[in-house]
C-alpha cells in the first residue's frame, strides 16, 4: 500500500512540474498580429532552443522563411533580429521579450529613414 501511495505522489509531482519546465522553453510556433502601415498581418515565429543556442525563422511576405539572427534566451528573456530585403534595401527588426508560460510579451524596434519605431508584441504559443 505504501508503494502505491508513493507512486501516486511521484506521478502527481511529475505531472505538476513537467508543464512548468516545458513552459520555460521557448521552442515552438508562436503567432501574433502586427500592424504595418495601417494594415494588420498575422506573424508567425518558429523557435528552437538546443542547449543554450536559440534558432528560428519567420516567413516573409512571399512565404519564404527568413532565419532569425542574434538570438538569445536566458532567464526567461528572449531577443532576436530579423533582416529582410525590400526594394533593394535591407531592413532589420529587433525583437525583445519575456516568456511566461505560453506567452511572449515584448517590443520590436525597426529603423526607417533615420527614425526608430517601437511596437508592442504579444505572441501566443500554438498547440
Amino acid at each position: 500500500m505504501k508503494r502505491l501511495v508513493v507512486a501516486a505522489v511521484m506521478l502527481a509531482f511529475v505531472g505538476l512540474v513537467s508543464p512548468v519546465l516545458a513552459a520555460e522553453n521557448p521552442t515552438g510556433t508562436w503567432k501574433w498580429t502586427a500592424s504595418f502601415g495601417g494594415q494588420e498581418r498575422e506573424q508567425t515565429l518558429t523557435l528552437k532552443l538546443d542547449g543554450d543556442k536559440l534558432t528560428g525563422s519567420m516567413p516573409g511576405r512571399d512565404g519564404q522563411q527568413t532565419a532569425i539572427s542574434d538570438a538569445t534566451y536566458k532567464d526567461g528573456k528572449i531577443s532576436f533580429s530579423v533582416t529582410r530585403e525590400f526594394n533593394g534595401q535591407k531592413r532589420t527588426t529587433k525583437y525583445n521579450g519575456a516568456l511566461s508560460g505560453d506567452t511572449i510579451t515584448g517590443k520590436s524596434e525597426r529603423e526607417r529613414d533615420g527614425q526608430t519605431t517601437s511596437t508592442d508584441w504579444v505572441a501566443k504559443r500554438q498547440k
